[in-house]
């Protein structure tokens, strides 16, 4: 393999594996929505 061909996997294995860290941590970090309790919205409804 050729000196490029190490250089460009290397740059292109960097480059993906922090675009994956980053919104790996994103996601990790985003809070999470609240959500209604279904009960306490059905709380007037007969049944």
């Amino acid at each position: 393999m050729s000196t490029a061909a190490i250089i460009m996997m290397v740059i292109t294995m960097s480059t993906i594996t922090a675009i994956t860290l980053y919104l790996f941590i994103k996601v990790l970090r985003t809070p999470p929505k609240s959500e209604p309790d279904s009960y306490t919205k059905n709380d007037d409804v007969q049944r």
